[in-house]
């Protein structure tokens, strides 16, 4: 090897092992198993993998549960290899799985997830939820009869100041709403039947509406509260909406991939299925 070809080979080399120093030095250490280091990227990883499942715990809970998820990783791991388990067919066909996993959460990471941004899911907000105006909701509870006569004689009663939740508790047959006194929450327009509807938006706060009819019975009907629903502000939605969106261009990369992929169901039974599915349901005789 010549004095240049030496040079440059230590100039590489000197390159690889700093780069390897920057990198650890960028991700602080968390804590050590026997020696090991617990770093941030861990943590990053392990609440991709678990994240899910610990719900809203307080951000300080969460972290400590990373992390003791992760001592007890490593000291499993360092079980298995006093054991000698980290060869052979089922830690192979483990590693396989793991390695395609891997690649997959790193391909969808970067050709999915990150190529959504808040500005993409502000432009949707802009136009399909922005755009939307404020709608009127009333929250009623209703009491629901067979007869006619039933009705108005629960209406009697009321209008004469019987308590409507506690006749609706023992009187109505809807059981959704029953137990709660009739309360059937606050909902718009075009959520219930249409008289219902015409019924429930007539009235003012602790009016009862007159006896009338539906396909489901007779229903008396008070309303609680009127309040107009505004629209939600970006930052309250922007999440969910980001998640539909990543939600969709997953969907359709995968669907871009598999109509160039070459896929072979060789298990008779599953490729049983998948051929009744594509062929659709069996014509009616």
């Amino acid at each position: 090897m010549s004095i240049t070809q030496r040079i440059l080979a230590a100039a590489a080399a000197a390159f690889v092992v700093c780069a390897g120093f920057a990198a650890v030095a960028q991700e602080a250490v968390i804590a050590k198993v026997n020696g090991k280091s617990i770093t941030e990227a861990d943590m990053r990883l392990a609440e991709a993998e678990i994240g899910s499942d610990l719900g809203s715990l307080p951000d300080a809970t969460k972290r400590r549960v990373l992390v003791e998820f992760l001592i007890e990783n490593q000291l499993f791991a360092d079980a298995a290899e006093g054991q000698k388990l980290g060869s052979g067919a089922k830690f192979d066909q483990r590693m396989q799985y793991w390695r395609r996993r891997a690649l997959r959460d790193v391909y969808f990471d970067s050709s999915v997830k990150d190529t959504v941004s808040d500005t993409d899911a502000k432009k949707f907000y802009d136009q399909q939820v922005g755009a939307l105006k404020p709608e009127e909701e009333v929250r009623a509870r209703h009491i629901l009869v067979e007869s006619k006569d039933k009705a108005r004689e629960l209406y009697e009663k009321i209008v004469h100041g019987a308590d409507f939740a506690e006749l609706a508790k023992a009187n109505s047959k809807d059981p959704g709403s029953k137990d709660q006194g009739g309360d059937l929450g606050f909902f718009t327009k075009g959520q219930m039947v249409p008289q219902f509807e015409e019924a429930a938006f007539k009235l003012k706060n602790g009016e009862v509406a007159q006896p009338f009819e539906t396909q489901f019975g007779w229903h008396i009907v008070k309303v609680d509260e009127r309040r107009t629903r505004a629209v939600p502000a970006f930052d309250l939605v922007k999440e969910r909406i980001r998640a539909a969106m990543i939600h969709q261009k997953a969907q359709q990369i995968a669907s871009d991939l598999r109509g160039k992929a070459k896929i072979e169901y060789v298990d008779p039974e599953i490729k049983k299925s998948v051929d009744g599915e594509k062929a659709g349901p069996a014509p009616k005789q």
